[in-house]
């Protein structure tokens, strides 16, 4: 059972993840129809055609999500309380969640329907923000309520109308003429900049009163979060200052709006939306002015954290084998299994083992991006066979990141996806393994189809969003907070490597060389930081 309440607990965050993405396409296109579209015109009613059925499906798909993530929160609270069913039926966070299902569906019902007006359904919508904001930490504080649920619904109104509204925006550009597309990316653009102004005011607001100090920005899970969602908010600016270049540009060539200012929009959705997982993983953490005692020190950090020669390089230390049993116990206990009652401190084998794991695959991924490297210069055209290298790291995870299952362990390999940990591995080394196929295809130019060259930057990019959610059940919350600031940098650097990709091989050729050059030094600092990786 505990290990089901693990199992469920990552797939809540996953549901939250849900949640917020939808949230945010349910909110975004309802406001960029009435703020964007309808002020554009007999021009932009091209794109007006089936805008409203985008805000349906997504309505309705929301109240699925919300419906789901209650009934497994619900189950959760009964399987490990002394709640019954109807207690927890009776709850707030329940009955909000209903009431925002509801709003869903109202909003759903009523954008099926052409001939009402638009504006009407600002109603729901807005009922889908409160019921949000009602479920969130700021609901369940004692001190400041008022103000902090004041900055969380602008806040995530905020993300809704620019996050939301980019989707919408990749439609009506394709739908309308040149002249007409510029105008809406005016507009939107300048919808874009206050939204981006409300969310920095207001996320620098709650991070005031949930961080509160220098400490809890370092020094906790939730805090290490924080400085992941600012660093994609920061890439985003990056887009977004390019795009307002592109857009003043404009004014001289029109015909430069589907070629350059959509790709950056692209990576704009795609970056947007690993920021709401982000935000779903914070959601699921206490605040750090709660996380007043197991804080890590900036001594830890920085001791943690400084260049060493990797285990796998030297000789002096002892590299335990895969199926190691330890003779005190007859239990194989190499790694973790979450829904242990009791969790000791790590055994100087399980801190060895882990790093070997971590490094050997720093090894492979340096490998790569020196490869890739290699292989942008045009000098050294064996190197463009650098995806396969990826298969050998494939079968390395396979065998060694949870080796308590089947081939090399003695518990039974199905029986891993009832422990979290062991599904997030796996789901990774199968990104992995597509990656190899795929992108080794488009590299030697097997690849019969234009998509599959896309298949690399959306496994970089999903893998790194992926990673954002990913929980450790360590020996201590300060072992926690470590691992979290081992593994945010990474999941950045993916992302920023997925889209970099995207870019080039998205944007006109002259426009690709900044991006061909980033995404291989990405890939070269994940290698880095897993040589590096320690654990004791």
């Amino acid at each position: 059972m505990a290990q089901l309440v693990d199992l469920f607990a990552y797939l809540s965050v996953l549901l939250r993840g849900a949640v917020l993405v939808l949230q945010t396409l349910t909110v975004g296109t309802v406001t960029f129809d009435l703020l964007v579209l309808r002020p554009g015109g007999a021009e932009a009613q091209p794109a007006r055609q089936g805008q409203r059925r985008w805000t349906a499906w997504a309505s309705l798909g929301l109240a699925v999500a919300w419906l789901l993530w209650l009934a497994l929160d619900a189950a959760v609270l009964v399987g490990t309380s002394d709640l019954g069913p109807r207690d927890v039926l009776g709850a707030d966070f329940v009955l909000t969640g209903l009431v925002v299902s509801v709003c869903a569906v109202v909003l759903a019902a009523l954008s099926f329907r052409a001939a009402v007006p638009t504006p009407w359904l600002l109603l729901p919508a807005l009922g889908v923000l409160v019921g949000a904001t009602a479920t969130s930490h700021a609901a369940a504080r004692l001190e400041d309520r008022p103000l902090l649920l004041a900055l969380t619904f602008v806040h995530q109104a905020a993300v809704a109308l620019w996050i939301g509204g980019l989707p919408s925006l990749l439609r009506a550009v394709r739908r309308v003429p040149a002249e007409a597309a510029r105008a809406l990316v005016v507009r939107f653009s300048r919808l874009a900049l206050a939204c981006v102004a409300a969310l920095f005011l207001a996320g620098l607001g709650l991070s005031v009163f949930y961080v509160g100090t220098p400490q809890g920005l370092y020094g906790t899970a939730y805090g290490a979060m924080v400085g992941a969602k600012a660093g994609l908010f920061a890439l985003l600016m990056v887009l977004g200052a390019l795009n307002f270049f592109l857009v003043r540009r404009l004014d001289r060539d029109a015909s430069e709006l589907p070629r350059r200012i959509v790709r950056l929009v692209e990576c704009e959705v795609g970056i947007g939306l690993a920021v709401i997982l982000a935000a779903a993983s914070l959601t699921s953490q206490p605040p750090a002015v709660d996380m007043s005692v197991d804080r890590t020190d900036a001594a830890t950090i920085v001791d943690r954290f400084t260049p060493h020669l990797p285990r796998i390089f030297r000789t002096d230390v002892s590299h335990p084998p895969p199926g190691l049993i330890f003779p005190d116990s007859g239990q194989k206990l190499l790694s973790y299994i979450p829904g242990q009652s009791v969790v000791g401190p790590s055994r100087p084998e399980e801190i060895a083992f882990s790093e070997d794991n971590h490094q050997w695959s720093g090894f492979f991924v340096f490998l790569i991006g020196v490869l890739a490297i290699l292989a942008a210069t045009g000098r050294a055209r064996w190197a463009r066979h650098w995806p396969l290298v990826f298969l050998g790291l494939f079968v390395f995870l396979f065998l060694r990141a949870d080796d308590n299952y089947w081939p090399l362990g003695p518990e039974p390999f199905f029986r891993g996806f009832l422990v979290p940990d062991v599904v997030q591995h796996r789901a990774f080394t199968l990104l992995i393994a597509a990656f190899a196929v795929f992108e080794w295809r488009v590299r030697t130019e097997r690849a019969s189809r234009p998509w599959m060259a896309l298949v690399f930057p959306l496994v970089c990019a999903s893998g790194g969003a992926l990673l954002l959610t990913h929980s450790h059940a360590l020996a201590n919350v300060r072992e926690e907070q470590l691992a979290e600031l081992s593994h945010i940098p990474i999941a950045v650097l993916g992302i920023a490597a997925g889209w970099a990709r995207w870019l080039e091989l998205r944007l006109p050729p002259g426009d690709r060389r900044l991006p061909a050059r980033i995404w291989p030094v990405c890939l070269l600092l994940v290698g880095f930081l897993l040589l590096i990786y320690r654990e004791g």
